[in-house]
């Protein structure tokens, strides 16, 4: 009897063997139904089996109906498996996480979307688009190839990649990829789709209900999805004939997924277009240093965009120093910024305050004694919010919440807690206290009680029934407002401290985006930045406008301390409920380590977040020369260690947090 490889999705590193049934017919990628322990679950053939058909169990089921998994898509699942230490199990259940969808659609389920039309209503393209384009289109159909098409904020890089799109719509076969940072976020681009192409795309995110998600898997794996738009899980659907993948804003954080199999979508994009041999293009005004460093390098192509689009100008950049411009008690936007917030309102234009902290204050404590709040499951201070329902102190990481009390539970003062410090719903209120008449919104993501709800703040902002935006990084990703005149940075420094080595990058990119939303059409445009220490060489190359002289500065600051893209980075996190028995196994973890001349471990220690729901966190951090194959050395090094069900070693290849 034939008997076959079937991978699981779960928490299992290899595959189990199935005998094959006489009257079934099955081959690599098929998707089947095969008896597990007390239970029955889908999976995908592998491959062929190694044991005798004999003792085996056997294949319930098989999905004929569906086409089967493509090889390059296996191989892209056992290549992530072992570029990010995870089991296979746990990768392919990415790749079909509703199990369900394999079965057969019943006839009322949802109707097939109309498909995109190339030739819709197509944006005028200037010269330095077309330049751009052409150059870009010339890479189609000719295999792999990583491009990063870098333009300045509002210069149109969505129109280019939107033209590439519509050539290869010509192919009634080709499918698309294109990834969002935050597909919540992307109302304004689905619209301008759309527009542009007769139809929307199909949509993948975690928000859409089962019914949509089982529709949109079975229609990406059936090759009727053309153009798929989606968060970073959407890079694991298993398309039948992709043709382009494009990575919108690649620089963005939200890329980086840092639960269950951790790993970067923009890198995992380069790996799937190079095993499908597609070219891959990245998009951004302000690319990671790793992408600017492979271009540098020759290893990625580049197209720039130099101009804004439609001859918009850039906003004028101006620096408030804090030092300089003392702000009255209990205050935190400075005059400057008070009194061009009311000339913008004055003129009828509309303005925007950016401050990245949720909530109403970030710490409360209590005057009589100095008691601060802390989340009895976590490392942190609770934070203050007033919007919504009912005011609370809330734990950003883990969601605990309680009502603030009437007194002081260490001393029992009434009257004596003290919100510090300000969040976005304070600094809306300070902004309605000296302009009474303007119409306020406030957006961040606990603000929000639904998708409904975001959208309708934005389009509210496109109508221009909204004076003043105040929000945290939502505000900085993609939103295109005609009437938007200034944008005011209430604390430039906030993103500086914390010994993070990306905390300059990230910076620029965040207030370079942020800027980017002001003056992108009729009106002129100005941004206002607070600093207590404008000296930064971050702040000073956002007032020059010299993006390259900061990315330059920041590749030799990282070559000197050798670190990423220099050096390869790994971080191990043991994780465990009892503080002494994960202390000890991370110190002999470090005791076993590898003795390299290549390989460096540094640690433990324990981690800044040290406590996390109610675990207690160790970090070792891991540097190796780019040569050194790192997952086969995290392997071999943790191979004998053998893990009782209380501790679990966290494993991040490339990490971009260090909490």
């Amino acid at each position: 009897m034939k008997t076959i490889e079937v991978l699981l999705p779960g928490a299992l590193s290899h595959g189990f063997d199935y005998a094959v049934p006489e009257a079934m017919a099955v081959a690599p990628g098929d998707y089947v139904r095969v008896p597990f322990g007390s239970r029955e679950t889908a999976g995908v053939v592998w491959g062929e089996g190694t044991r005798g058909g004999g003792a085996l169990k056997s294949v319930i089921e098989h999905y004929a109906h569906l086409p089967p998994m493509a090889g390059e898509m296996r191989a892209f699942i056992d290549w992530v498996s072992w570029y990010t230490c995870s089991a296979r199990g746990a990768v392919l259940k990415m790749a079909l996480p509703l199990p369900e969808a394999l079965k057969p659609p019943s006839a009322r389920e949802l109707p097939p979307a109309m498909p995109p039309v190339a030739a819709e209503t197509a944006r005028e393209l200037s010269e330095d688009q077309l330049r751009a384009e052409a150059a870009l289109a010339a890479r189609l159909g000719h295999g792999f190839s990583a491009t990063l098409l870098d333009g300045v904020t509002g210069s149109g890089k969505t129109e280019v990649y939107f033209d590439l799109i519509a050539r290869l719509l010509e192919d009634a076969q080709a499918q698309i990829l294109v990834l969002l940072p935050e597909i919540s976020l992307s109302i304004q681009w689905l619209s301008r789709f759309a527009a542009r192409f007769g139809a929307e795309p199909h949509v993948w995110h975690s928000g859409l209900t089962p019914a949509r998600r089982k529709h949109t898997w079975r229609a990406v794996a059936q090759g009727q999805a053309r153009v798929v738009v989606g968060a970073r899980s959407a890079l694991f659907l298993p398309f039948r004939r992709l043709a382009l993948i494009v990575v919108d804003e690649e620089h963005d954080g939200s890329y980086k997924q840092e639960e269950g199999v951790i790993y970067h979508a923009r890198d995992m994009s380069v790996a799937r277009a190079r095993l499908e041999k597609i070219p891959l293009l990245l998009v951004s005004a302000t690319p990671s240093l790793e992408t600017y460093y492979n271009v540098l390098s020759g290893r990625y192509g580049a197209q720039h965009l130099h101009l804004r689009h439609a001859g918009a100008a850039f906003p004028a950049m101006h620096m408030i120093d804090m030092r300089h411009s003392p702000l009255a008690r209990g205050a935190f936007i400075a005059e400057p910024l008070r009194a061009a917030l009311a000339e913008t309102l004055a003129r009828g234009h509309q303005s925007m305050l950016f401050l990245n902290r949720r909530g109403y204050a970030p710490l409360v404590l209590c005057r009589a004694c100095g008691h601060r709040f802390q989340c009895p499951q976590c490392s942190a201070w609770l934070v203050l919010h007033k919007g919504g329902a009912a005011e609370r102190m809330q734990c950003h990481h883990c969601g605990y919440a309680l009502p603030p009390p009437a007194a002081c539970p260490a001393c029992h003062a009434e009257g004596s807690l003290h919100a510090c410090g300000p969040g976005v719903e304070r600094i809306a209120e300070e902004a309605a206290s000296f302009l009474p008449q303007a119409r306020l919104c406030v957006l961040a993501s606990d603000s929000l009680e639904s998708h409904t709800a975001l959208q309708a703040r934005i389009e509210a902002m496109e109508r221009g029934e909204v004076d003043v935006l105040i929000g945290t990084q939502m505000i900085a990703k993609g939103h295109h407002f005609a009437k938007l005149a200034l944008v005011g940075v209430v604390d430039a420094d906030l993103g500086l401290s914390g010994g993070d080595l990306r905390a300059g990058e990230r910076t620029y990119q965040l207030l370079h985006q942020l800027s980017g939303r002001a003056g992108r059409e009729e009106v002129a445009g100005q941004v206002l930045l607070q600093s207590f220490d404008p000296g930064q060489p971050v702040l000073q190359a956002l007032l020059r406008g010299d993006r390259d002289a900061f990315m330059a500065l920041d590749l030799e600051e990282r070559r000197c301390a050798q670190m990423p893209p220099f050096i390869r980075l790994a971080s191990l996190i043991v994780e465990g409920a009892q503080e002494e028995a994960t202390s000890r196994l991370a110190r002999e973890l470090a005791r076993a380590a590898p003795a390299m001349e290549e390989v460096c471990v540094l640690g433990p220690a324990p981690a800044p977040l040290f406590r996390l729901r109610g675990k207690y966190r160790f970090r070792l951090l891991v540097k190796a020369e780019r040569q050194v194959n790192l997952q086969q050395v995290i392997h071999d090094w943790l191979a004998p260690f053998k893990l009782p069900s209380s501790l679990r070693v966290k494993i991040d290849i490339d990490p971009y947090s260090f909490l």
